[in-house]
């Protein structure tokens, strides 16, 4: 999961695990679910569904429908998931490492956040977390030595200063997010067993 190609497929099979969908529909359903595939052309997507389908990810089948004129009958292929694919979706989504909360893979991730166990939402979240913080100290020293130099003019300092109130912002954002994932995370029961009830 280290480019925006590499998160396609578990979009592509979080998708299909809710029941079989034609390309065309898989396609128009990752325009509207997940905002960072709104440029998702054909040419990308059925390479990824002919990839999926030689690992046994997914099956398809042909049926018709009905183009146009009256009668009028056209192939359309519809793929599904297979237990190799959930077994793989399963895989993917349990992933929580660096890659995962980077820029391209960190917004599909959120997107599917419903089927994630809540122990890696939180360790997506704070590791996303992590770089913004790493980052948000690298434009502040950057924006405070162009200040201190001269070295941009006002507008170029104008545009990294808006870059540092961004990430500020998402910190925020994240900030809030993970507080209410550690509200809601069921709190862990030691191995003795839940605590007495008090009387």
């Amino acid at each position: 999961m280290r480019r925006r190609g590499d998160v396609l497929p578990m979009a592509v099979l979080a998708l299909l695990a809710d029941g079989p969908l034609h390309g065309y529909e898989i396609r128009r359903r990752l325009d509207v679910r997940l905002g960072a595939f709104r440029a998702l052309s054909y040419g990308t997507l059925y390479p990824c569904l002919r990839a999926l389908q030689a690992g046994g990810c997914l099956t398809e089948t042909t049926g018709q429908h009905a183009v146009g004129a009256v009668g009028a009958k056209r192939a359309r292929v519809v793929y599904e998931i297979t237990a190799r694919g959930r077994e793989r979706l399963a895989e993917l989504l349990e992933e929580a490492g660096p890659a995962a909360w980077e820029d391209d893979a960190f917004g599909v991730r959120l997107a599917l956040f419903q089927r994630v166990a809540p122990r890696t939402r939180l360790r997506v979240l704070e590791g996303r977390r992590a770089r913004l913080l790493e980052r948000l100290e690298q434009l502040s020293v950057s924006v405070e030595r162009a200040q201190a130099q001269a070295q941009l003019d006002a507008y170029a300092l104008e545009a990294q200063r808006h870059g540092l109130e961004i990430v500020r912002s998402e910190v925020d954002w994240l900030d809030r997010l993970i507080t209410a994932e550690r509200r809601a995370s069921p709190r862990p029961v030691s191995p003795a067993g839940p605590p007495p009830e008090e009387s």
